[in-house]
């Protein structure tokens, strides 16, 4: 809370990206870590929602605060025509159209000039106003993200924690004998997918207004690696896996920028460590850790 005491703007810079990249990383765990989905959609929908927000505030003037929840709305209603024959498929086949809708995004967004202008991007988005002031500064910026970031955290700990929650783990661990038991696994899985796709339009929203530019590359896949790397990183379906991954795979990479020839090599080695050491992810082991006697 008190970090924009202390810290340098490029500290608070990053832990703003953070706060940002948790939203749809808290999507992403919802589906797969909770509703055993593997999807490559959530980077999508993250620009999906970074340019309805962007959009709506540029070509409409619509306030950040009415253009955020828009840009979750929009998100989960193009989630809802997508899941439906999707949610049909097998586990590979699901995989592979959640990466096609999201190269089918990247191209929408490059080629529908009209709209996006393309490769040549989107600028001037405005700040967050509040009290009738922009929002410039990166401490301000960085209270407004964190907000946001507990808001969509403890919103998360409700769903996960409640009865639909216990009924995502049930179909995550054995489909077939939840669906004996009655539960309509169809349905959670599309509830699922259509919630974690409104967590990533937040995300996006937050991140064009954050930026104030926007071009089609939100919709690199490295974005979606990121979020791939926080939840199999932090721990898929545990709540302080991901707010642990969040900050540990977006804050080690630039703390090895000391060592720039040396950066991704380093990095890449300490994914390989996670991936053998910790397969479970960092936070299921600290977790372990802390109740040994």
């Amino acid at each position: 809370m008190l970090a924009p005491l202390a810290a340098s703007d490029y500290v608070l810079h990053v832990a703003v990206l953070s706060f940002i990249y948790l939203l749809p990383a808290l999507g992403l765990n919802l589906v797969y870590g909770y509703a055993g989905l593997l999807s490559l959609a959530t980077g999508a929908f993250f620009g999906i929602g970074a340019y309805a927000s962007a959009l709506l505030a540029l070509r409409l003037g619509w306030p950040f605060w009415l253009a955020l929840p828009a840009a979750g709305v929009v998100c989960a209603v193009v989630a809802v025509p997508m899941a439906v024959p999707a949610l049909r498929l097998r586990s590979y086949s699901f995989v592979m159209v959640t990466l096609g809708f999201l190269v089918i995004s990247e191209s929408v967004a490059k080629n529908w000039i009209g709209l996006t202008r393309g490769d040549m991007g989107l600028i001037d988005i405005p700040r967050p106003r509040f009290a009738g002031a922009a929002l410039t500064s990166v401490p301000q910026l960085y209270y407004l993200t964190l907000a946001a970031a507990v808001l969509a955290a403890l919103a998360f700990r409700t769903i996960v924690r409640s009865a639909a929650g216990r009924a995502l783990v049930a179909l995550r661990d054995d489909e077939t004998l939840a669906a004996a038991y009655g539960l309509d696994t169809w349905r959670f899985k599309l509830a699922a997918f259509v919630l974690g796709a409104l967590l990533a339009g937040l995300g996006g929203s937050l991140y064009a207004h954050y930026t104030a530019v926007l071009d089609p590359l939100v919709f690199d896949v490295f974005h979606t690696l990121t979020l791939l790397t926080i939840v199999f990183g932090g721990g898929a379906g545990t709540l302080h896996g991901v707010l642990l991954g969040t900050v540990v795979f977006l804050f080690v990479p630039e703390a090895l920028r000391v060592t720039p020839q040396w950066r991704m090599v380093l990095y890449g080695l300490l994914l390989v460590v996670f991936v053998f050491r910790l397969p479970g992810g960092l936070g299921p082991a600290l977790a372990r850790l802390g109740r040994r006697p």
